[in-house]
């Protein structure tokens, strides 16, 4: 499908990965772009193309709220989600709920609501922002990389799902960006509106998948490796 006169839906859309989507959906010629966030005040731009919806995922009133004025929307990119770092077994007092419930079941419950907005017009795109570490663990990242490997599982099973309405599936995996999430990691990161253009691409050429970065090709080839990458004592 073309970018070019198309109306985005796009979640998490106030900082980081989610902004560089609103950004180049507008510049590629996108007629109308909802930008979703659980504070709407965070977003500004053009209004007459740009419109901020107050969602949480999580919240399921919100998200039909959104699938209603959106109903013309034919690109959904569930880019929503959150990191809380921490070790898996431990003393520590925290929300062990809270990245499954919005990395897994929010993207599901936006996919949900959505599907049948992208079916009334024709078929269009979804986009799952998942991760290299949907595939692998690293120190304190583990309920993280649970939930990006049940996002993962969830979008290719969407992918089998929606193909008979005509809805591209499209699966975005990559390491570091620039962005608030990763601050404080001193590896290479990748610059988020190169992720998007990727990932923008891959909409216009019919593409169900965008590897976006050499840590993401690399550990999706050593899925396969003998020993595999998942089973290395240092995986990524």
């Amino acid at each position: 499908m073309n970018i070019k006169n198309s109306v985005a839906f796009v979640t998490g859309a106030n900082r980081g990965l989610g902004r560089a989507f609103v950004q180049a959906l507008l510049a590629a010629g996108a007629r109308k772009v909802y930008a979703a966030a659980r504070d709407p005040a965070a977003i500004s731009g053009s209004p007459s193309r740009l419109i901020p919806v107050r969602l949480d995922v999580t919240n399921p009133a919100e998200v039909a709220a959104a699938a209603k004025l959106a109903a013309d929307a034919d690109i959904v990119i569930n880019n929503a989600g959150i990191l809380r770092s921490a070790p898996l077994v431990n003393d520590t007092d925290f929300d062990v709920r809270a990245e499954m419930d919005t990395n897994f079941f929010g993207t599901l419950a936006v996919s949900r609501a959505f599907a049948p907005v992208l079916k009334a017009n024709g078929g269009g795109a979804l986009v799952n922002v998942l991760s290299v570490l949907s595939w692998v663990n690293l120190p304190g990242t583990a309920l993280y990389s649970a939930s990006k490997a049940a996002a993962w599982s969830l979008t290719n099973a969407l992918r089998q799902e929606l193909r008979g309405q005509g809805t591209q599936v499209v699966a975005l995996h990559v390491g570091y960006m620039d962005t608030d999430m990763a601050k404080n990691v001193q590896s290479p990161k990748s610059a988020p509106l190169d992720v998007v253009r990727q990932v923008l691409d891959a909409v216009e050429a019919g593409r169900d998948e965008v590897l976006a970065d050499a840590i993401s090709r690399q550990v999706k080839a050593g899925l396969t490796a003998e020993p595999p990458v998942y089973l290395a004592r240092s995986a990524a």
